[in-house]
């Protein structure tokens, strides 16, 4: 299995995921834990809404996972657009672990992707706080074709 920063181009305290649980041909399970000097952290405690970053980083590395299964260099990809997000609590406690699930739907030559996504952690209370979102995403070929506007 690769680390985290094998598979991500995120670095220091933007890299929130801990490490990839599991991984097959169109899934991916991640976990992650709320640890202090998080950037999104309110008060002490995570928002759930942040939970789509989470989720996005969860794709890179299914992507970057897919990649290096090829021999491939990691690309850079794009969140575009996200559907359907729900959510059930309003937090994540300090120190507490998140499990992240996603589930490829699309994903198309054109570097255009969709998945299906779960995020699950504790709240501070003790109770389980949830969020589901479909993510759009774009991994261009290279990010010089996206800036010259050929991809």
């Amino acid at each position: 299995m690769y680390t985290i920063e094998q598979l991500i181009s995120h670095r220091g305290t933007m890299s929130l995921l801990d490490k990839v649980t599991h991984s097959e041909e169109k899934r991916l399970k991640a976990m992650a834990t709320v640890k202090p000097g998080n950037p999104f952290l309110v008060n002490g405690h995570l928002p759930i809404w942040v939970g789509i970053e989470y989720m996005a980083q969860a794709v890179a590395a299914y992507a970057g996972i897919d990649a290096r299964q090829k021999g491939e260099e990691v690309k850079l990809g794009f969140l575009v657009g996200t559907r359907k997000y729900k959510s059930q609590g309003t937090q994540l406690a300090m120190n507490s672990t998140i499990h992240i699930e996603i589930e490829e739907s699309l994903w198309g030559e054109n570097g255009l992707g969709a998945f299906q996504c779960e995020l699950s952690g504790q709240d501070p209370l003790g109770g389980r706080c949830t969020a589901q979102a479909s993510l759009n995403v774009y991994q261009p070929n290279t990010l010089e074709d996206m800036i010259k506007g050929e991809a």
